[in-house]
Parts: C-alpha cells; sequence; structure tokens
C-alpha cells in the first residue's frame, strides 16, 4: 500500500469512502453526502488531499483531506479529516495516512495540525493520535450531534509539524 495525492480518477471511489462515514453519523460533522459534482468540488478545494492506494490494483482504501483550520493570524494552523473504507479498517491505513498528512502540512507550510472535533468514543483514532504524538486539549461536553440525536463529546487534539 502507498499514501499519494489523489486524482480526479480516484474521485468515484473517494466519494464511496467519505459518504460510509458521513452515513455511519459517529465521526465526521458532515451531513449532506457528495455526489460527483459536489465530491469533485470538494476534494479540488482542499489544501491536499491523499489516498491510500493498494499497489497490486489501484484500489484506494481510504483518504485524507488537509486544510486551513482558519484564516489570517491563524492561517497557519490546519485541519484534516480521514476516511478508511469499512472493510478495509484495523490494516494501520489510518496511521499511515495520518503520518503523510503530517509531512505534507509541514511541507505546504502549515504549523500545526488541529483536530476540533474528535468524538470522545472514536478510541482508535484517539489512540492513533496520542500513539504519533498529538496533545489533546481538553473535553467539549455534548459537542457533536450523532446521528440518532444524542450528544457526545469531543475532544480537540492538536500536533506541530513545523
Amino acid at each position: 500500500m502507498i499514501v499519494r495525492a489523489y486524482r480526479e480518477q480516484d474521485i468515484p471511489a473517494m466519494i464511496i469512502i467519505w459518504n460510509e462515514v458521513v452515513e455511519e453519523g459517529i465521526a465526521f460533522p458532515q451531513e449532506e453526502l457528495l455526489d460527483e459534482t459536489t465530491g469533485s468540488a470538494f476534494f479540488g478545494s482542499q489544501s491536499y488531499c491523499g489516498v491510500a492506494e493498494e499497489e497490486d490494483n489501484g484500489k484506494i482504501l481510504g483518504l485524507y483531506i488537509l486544510h486551513p483550520n482558519n484564516v489570517g493570524r491563524c492561517g497557519h494552523i490546519c485541519n484534516a479529516s480521514y476516511a478508511v473504507a469499512s472493510a478495509d479498517r484495523g490494516l494501520h491505513i489510518g496511521e499511515k495516512l495520518v503520518l503523510d498528512c503530517i509531512k505534507q502540512a509541514g511541507r505546504i507550510g502549515f504549523r500545526v495540525l488541529q483536530f476540533n472535533a474528535v468524538v470522545a468514543s472514536n478510541i482508535h483514532a484517539r489512540h492513533l493520535y496520542e500513539r504519533v504524538g498529538f496533545t489533546q486539549l481538553g473535553i467539549i461536553p455534548g459537542g457533536f450531534r450523532l446521528k440518532d440525536g444524542r450528544y457526545e463529546d469531543i475532544c480537540p487534539y492538536y500536533i506541530e509539524v513545523s
């Protein structure tokens, strides 16, 4: 498996993986699903998108988006989101995506990578972030509305990338 910059031909697979996470309703804040038009615009508007590709057959296993977290005097802080196809989870794809994202963030010129809304029960992601050096900033009680309408705490994280 390799992690590389996305290409136009990757977009259909990226949309499927992204929408799967959105539909689960337990990790991403987005509620609207992407289609071919909105997906192309969404991924194209990011500072960088990386994909995890199975080298043997070109299958896209996961992806990440990287973009500024804010503007102006806080424009040096970026944000990212990661999505791995449910059938391919547990294979350390997420870790490879996160590590590549940190590298790309520094290359682009960001100084800090910050996650605003890691859902508290997303323990696999939280353990991964902590293992690679992210620091948890605290807890925001009830900061995330789950698909079923319940509210769950979120845990912001950050890491310096340059």
